[in-house]
């Protein structure tokens, strides 16, 4: 074997430096036999040649290609039977990563958008999937007072995979629900009944949409509904009292539940 004298040579960790490599990759393809170093100090340190050194740039390239080492070996021997055609099948590889990356950075996107604005859609759109009564700004308004939230994150993640097809979904959901709230109070359905215990079970299964909604969690929103101007005159504008009415069999069910709704925490 050559002496270090013999010429000069890097070590290890100057190929490492060189060569954007780690010292464990180094040795790991001198142990296979990929790539050994051709020098040796007296004291048995491994030291690189120029030759070596090319070597390595031509296993760092394949490697950045996606090549496996076995692959390698059969190109730098000799041995592969077509090395063109292993080339343009990792390129084809190559290609389908760079389309998956683009795809994620494109669900990336999505997602800082979702959570910037909570709402991916156009104010016409908007207006045309939530009625004329929408205002656009209100999303902004939700993200600036909650969203420090773990709520809001939910919202958001659930907001960057939903088009207005999507949306409309659940807008006609709360639509539907809103009127079956209305024609069950009209009706006399009294708070703590099965008719209104489903109900409260429907308000929670739509409000899903949004986010993982607890017993307690709903709790919170009833009284949010009632005490709100906002909410109140929404629900009120659906019927004369609908806000209080919900508030009550929200409550009911929650005590059924072993809820105490004077305590329930936002949790």
């Amino acid at each position: 074997m050559p002496d270090a004298a013999d010429a000069d040579g890097l070590t290890v960790g100057q190929v490492s430096t060189r060569l954007g490599v780690t010292v464990r990759a180094l040795h790991h393809w001198d142990e296979i036999g990929l790539a050994r170093p051709s020098l040796r100090t007296g004291a048995g340190y491994r030291l690189y040649t120029a030759g070596d050194l090319e070597l390595l740039n031509r296993i760092v390239v394949y490697r950045e290609l996606g090549l496996g080492l076995d692959s390698i070996r059969a190109i730098l021997d000799g041995s592969a039977a077509d090395v063109p055609g292993a080339l343009r099948a990792q390129r084809t590889q190559v290609a389908e990563r760079i389309d998956r990356l683009r795809q994620l950075s494109a669900g990336l996107d999505r997602m800082i958008d979702a959570h910037e604005r909570g709402l991916l859609l156009t104010a016409e759109q908007q207006s045309a999937i939530f009625g004329p009564l929408w205002n656009p700004d209100w999303a902004a308004h939700a993200r600036q007072r909650y969203g420090h939230t773990a709520q809001w994150q939910q919202y958001a993640e659930r907001s960057a995979t939903r088009g207005p097809e999507e949306w409309q979904a659940i807008a006609d959901a709360v639509v539907c629900l809103e009127r079956a709230l209305g024609d069950a109070m009209d009706a006399g359905v009294t708070p703590g009944s099965p008719e209104a215990n489903e109900l409260v079970e429907r308000h929670r299964e739509v409000f899903a949409s949004y986010f993982p909604l607890t017993r307690q969690m709903q709790v919170c929103l009833g009284r949010m509904y009632e005490a709100d101007p906002g909410f109140a005159a929404h629900y009120d504008g659906i019927r004369a009292g609908l806000a209080t009415w919900m508030r009550r069999i929200i409550d009911a069910s929650a005590r059924a539940h072993g809820i105490d709704p004077d305590t329930a925490t936002w949790q």
